[in-house]
């Protein structure tokens, strides 16, 4: 499959979107080298059905490089949080959506057993084989309505390395007979490792400022 445009009907969502940035919040919308960008990101994803820089490539026979993609993803000073909102008030104006349920949901995603790059990494049980594997935990929050289920935030979990670390040892410590007044002391919380609970409290404040007009029925989690 191969293309050198975005699709009509992604450029016309892109063109909503900027207008609808700049009514929020005005100067976040996206230059034109940007929303040219994502409408190519956006056609390459729903046509390769993945998000890889290098079949995009591909699809644009070599019109769009593997750097060049990658560096407007990580230099570019896009507004990410404000699209994910504006993406969201467009799609519940689209459909016409007032009310809703709130659900809650979270999915551990494998990764390279050796990676160490990827945001919120870390060493997680692997169902299948009963081993470990690197992998990221996304805490995702839905809105379930009765015409559509469309997420409206996400929040990378990760546990706290010095918290995990300390009841790894203290557990050791506990099984050879050492009293606990002789064992370390747990450590506080780094507020960079937010609970899960938390992370559903946060996302649930952020949804009630951005869409305080959808009527919401009971939150699931």
């Amino acid at each position: 499959m191969l293309m050198n445009a975005p699709a009509t009907f992604i450029q016309s969502y892109i063109d909503d979107l900027n207008d609808a940035l700049n009514q929020l919040k005005p100067g976040a919308a996206l230059t034109r080298i940007q929303a040219a960008w994502l409408g190519t990101c956006l056609t390459c994803i729903l046509l390769m059905n993945s998000v890889c820089w290098a079949k995009f490539e591909r699809a644009s026979l070599g019109d769009c490089k593997v750097a060049a993609l990658s560096w407007v993803f990580r230099k570019a000073s896009i507004p990410w949080d404000w699209l994910l909102r504006v993406s969201v008030v467009l799609i519940l104006k689209r459909y016409g959506i007032t009310e809703g349920v709130l659900a809650f949901d979270e999915s551990d995603r494998a990764r390279s057993k050796s990676t160490k790059r990827i945001y919120k990494v870390y060493k997680q049980k692997h169902k299948g084989s009963g081993g470990y594997v690197n992998g990221q935990t996304i805490v995702l929050l839905l809105l379930v309505t009765s015409s559509i289920t469309v997420p409206v935030g996400f929040f990378f979990y990760m546990p706290d390395p010095a918290l995990k670390q300390w009841d790894k040892e203290d557990k050791r410590l506990k099984k050879s007979g050492i009293a606990k007044k002789d064992r370390p002391i747990k450590p506080e919380r780094d507020s960079a490792y937010p609970t899960k609970t938390e992370i559903a409290l946060g996302l649930l404040k952020e949804f009630k400022v951005a869409h305080s007009l959808i009527k919401i029925k009971g939150v699931l989690a």
